[in-house]
C-alpha cells in the first residue's frame, strides 16, 4: 500500500483515493456531516450529505464513532474554496473503521491547560498527538538531520559505540551499575573514550548520535537520567578554537535550515519566531564574564563560585550576548582545569583548553581540545585518582595519536531551548528521570 499523506493531497484533485487517518473532529449537522481527519502531516475534511440514500450506512457509522478512532476513507478529492482547511474535501463512497477509540480520553490533548504533567507523561501516547508535539519532533528530526548533513558534507564518519562498559571510568558516582552475566558492567555516560579510540585508529573525523546515561539524582527542568547526545570528535586541530569554529558552523548551518523549512509553521503552532542565526559567536573568558555581569547587571557571587557559571550567570550571559553582541550564543572559555575531565588539555599555565557554549541562558555544550600526549594524560589521570579504570583508555595513546578535540550536545535540551519548551520532560519523546521509568 502506498499511503497518501495530508500534505500531498493537492496532487490528487478529481481522483478517487484511499485516505487513512485519525478522526480528529465530527460536526454532525441536520443535513450534513463534516469529519476532520488527521495524520502526522496535516488535516482534511470529509463531507457526507445526509440526504443521499447511498450515504445512509456511512452517516450511521459516523454518528456513533468516537473521536480518535482510525478510519480508511475511499472517495474523490474535490477542490472547494469554501472549505477553510486547505480548500479541499473528500466526498466519500466508503468508510472503514480500522480501530475504535474509547469514548473518553484520559485528557483533552488539544487543551492542556490544567492537565498535570505527570498525567500527560503517563499517557504520553495521547499527549504526543497534539499539533505542538508532532511538530516539535518533526523539527527535532530535521535539526539532527541537518547537523548530520553538515558533518557528512565535511567527511565525518558516523560511528556506533557500546553502551555497556566494563569500568566506571569518567565519574564513577554518576553511572548506572548493571548485572552483566557473572560480573558488573555500567551504562555509558558518553561515547567520549570510544570517539578518541577512533581518532587514535586514524578515522580523523567521527560523530555519533546515541543515548547516554547519568545516575544523577537531579530533578531540574533540564536534566534527565537518559538523554540523546550528539557527539563530535575530529583530529589534526591546532587548538580548541578549531573545535569552537566547527560547532559554530554546524549549528549555524542546521538552525538556519530549520528556520527556512519551519519558520511559518512554528509561528502558527507555537506562536513564536525561530531564530535566524548569524555565524561568529562571541567568545569571552570566564573571569571576564563575571566582571561584565557585575558591572552591567550588578550580579555578584563569592569568588569560590566563580570556577563555573552559576544557573543565574548562565541566564545573564545570554542576556549579555544579545545586548552586547546581538548573538544567540556565547562561548565561555578559560575554566579551571581541576573542574573538568582529566582528558581535557591544559596549557603551560594549567588553563583548560576548552569551553562551554551558552544558548538562551543554558549551557548546551562542553567542548575542548583533548590531551593526546601519553605522559600528560597519564599524569592528569593520576591527579584525578584514576588508575585501573582508565588503563584501557591510556593504551590508545601509546602508538601515536594526532591532536584532536570535540564536543557533545544534548539533543533534548537543544530542542527544548529552540522551541521554548518549559522542561526537558516535554521535549524528550519519553522522559527518564529519578522518579520515572514508565511508559
Amino acid at each position: 500500500m502506498n499511503k497518501i499523506y495530508a500534505k500531498d493531497l493537492k496532487n490528487y484533485y478529481g481522483k478517487e483515493i484511499e485516505f487513512s487517518a485519525f478522526v480528529d473532529n465530527i460536526r454532525d449537522l441536520q443535513w450534513v456531516q463534516f469529519v476532520v481527519l488527521r495524520d502526522s502531516t496535516g488535516k482534511v475534511q470529509v463531507t457526507i450529505e445526509k440526504s443521499e440514500e447511498k450515504n445512509k450506512e456511512m452517516v450511521e457509522l459516523i454518528s456513533s464513532l468516537p473521536l480518535e478512532s482510525t478510519v480508511k476513507v475511499t472517495g474523490t478529492l474535490m477542490e472547494n474554496p469554501k472549505v477553510k482547511m486547505g480548500g479541499m474535501e473528500i466526498i466519500p463512497t466508503k468508510i472503514e473503521v480500522t480501530s475504535k477509540s474509547d469514548l473518553e480520553l484520559p485528557f483533552n490533548f488539544k487543551k492542556l491547560d490544567g492537565v498535570n504533567l505527570d498525567t500527560r507523561l503517563d499517557y504520553r501516547f495521547i499527549d504526543l498527538r497534539s499539533d505542538k508535539n508532532i511538530l516539535m519532533f518533526q523539527v527535532e528530526s530535521d535539526l539532527v538531520r541537518f547537523m548530520r548533513e553538515y558533518l557528512y558534507n565535511n567527511d565525518f564518519i558516523e560511528i556506533h559505540t557500546p553502551k555497556f562498559i566494563g569500568a566506571a571510568s569518567e565519574s564513577g558516582a554518576e553511572v548506572f551499575e548493571v548485572k552483566y552475566f557473572d560480573r558488573k558492567a555500567y551504562l555509558a555516560q558518553s561515547p567520549q573514550f570510544y570517539k578518541q579510540m577512533a581518532i587514535a585508529a586514524g578515522f580523523s573525523k567521527v560523530f555519533e548520535v546515541a543515548p547516554c546515561f547519568r545516575a544523577e539524582n537531579s530533578n531540574t527542568s533540564r536534566h534527565a537520567t537518559e538523554f540523546t547526545s550528539f557527539d563530535v570528535e575530529f583530529s589534526y586541530i591546532d587548538s580548541f578554537n578549531d573545535v569552537m569554529k566547527l560547532e559554530e558552523d554546524m549549528l549555524t548551518y542546521a538552525l538556519n535550515k530549520v528556520y527556512d523549512k519551519y519558520y511559518d509553521k512554528v509561528k502558527e503552532v507555537f506562536g513564536m519566531e525561530l531564530p535566524k542565526v548569524e555565524s561568529r559567536f562571541p567568545v569571552m573568558p570566564l573571569k571576564e564574564v563575571y566582571e561584565k555581569l557585575e558591572s552591567k547587571y550588578g550580579y555578584k557571587v563569592p569568588s569560590e563560585e566563580k570556577t563555573d557559571l552559576t544557573t543565574e550567570a548562565e541566564r545573564l550571559t545570554y542576556k549579555l550576548a544579545k545586548e552586547e553582541f546581538k548573538s544567540e550564543f556565547m562561548f565561555v572559555t578559560e575554566y579551571p582545569a581541576d573542574k573538568r575531565a582529566f582528558y581535557h588539555m591544559r596549557d603551560e599555565n594549567g588553563v583548560l583548553q576548552g569551553y562551554d557554549l551558552i544558548w538562551r541562558g543554558v549551557e548546551i555544550t562542553s567542548g575542548a581540545q583533548r590531551e593526546h600526549r601519553l605522559e600528560e594524560i597519564t599524569k592528569n589521570a593520576k591527579e584525578k585518582g584514576l588508575g585501573e579504570d582508565v588503563k584501557f583508555y591510556l593504551e590508545f595513546f601509546k602508538y601515536g595519536c594526532p591532536p584532536h578535540g570535540g564536543f557533545a550536545i544534548g539533543i533534548d535540551r537543544l530542542i527544548m531551548l529552540l522551541l521554548k519548551i518549559p522542561s526537558v520532560k516535554e521535549s524528550q519523546f519519553l522522559f527518564r528521570g529519578p522518579n520515572r521509568l514508565n511508559p
